[in-house]
């Protein structure tokens, strides 16, 4: 996400009623620094949910991805690198589905003038193969928000609070071993990428 949303979000924090405490993280558009980044978030936080959001510069709405994909990656990245056969992780399986209900999150979410919408496919980018290496880690307990650019219609603050309210959503529609990891840890991990 853009510099500003990611301000925004360190600034509004969960709000008081949610007692989880909220890191965020800028990470590159560059496959294998995601890849470094993404692994050490898990093995050196153990965070309960990451929340990943990167920006669709085509994207009229906030959309919520349900799941990460294996292979497909022939785009390159900022470096010019591809994936070696376009996979994320050779031998995993061809789908990884967050332990977030995405499709409830959108039902019961409302958000003042911002549209929420849900989707299946993130668009086999860095987005997509790094909330893939995500799930994989996390066993599930992660998410991907994608969001369109600030503008004058949709500032920073607004987008941030949409953020905001979506991620408490979230944590309330986590499935039972994320719900158990919220629990069980303190510490949220949000790694804002950019496109």
């Amino acid at each position: 996400a853009p510099p500003p949303l990611t301000e925004e979000l360190s600034k509004l924090g969960l709000g008081s009623d949610t007692a989880v405490q909220l890191r965020t993280l800028e990470l590159p558009v560059d496959y294998r620094e995601a890849k470094r980044r993404v692994t050490g978030i898990w093995e050196d936080h153990q965070p309960q949910l990451v929340v990943h959001v990167g920006m669709d510069t085509s994207a009229r709405a906030i959309i919520l991805e349900q799941s990460g994909k294996n292979q497909g990656y022939r785009d390159a990245d900022i470096r010019g690198f591809r994936p070696e056969g376009g996979v994320c992780l050779p031998g995993g399986p061809d789908t990884l589905e967050s332990g977030v209900c995405m499709k409830a999150v959108c039902k019961h979410v409302a958000v003042e003038d911002v549209e929420v919408l849900f989707s299946r496919d993130a668009g086999r980018y860095v987005c997509d193969y790094t909330y893939y290496l995500s799930l994989h880690h996390g066993k599930g307990c992660a998410a991907l928000i994608h969001v369109p650019p600030l503008s004058r219609g949709l500032p920073a603050s607004l987008l941030g609070r949409a953020l905001q309210v979506i991620i408490q959503e979230m944590l309330e529609e986590g499935k039972p071993e994320c719900k158990a990891r919220f629990e069980e840890n303190s510490t949220m991990v949000l790694p804002a990428k950019g496109n």
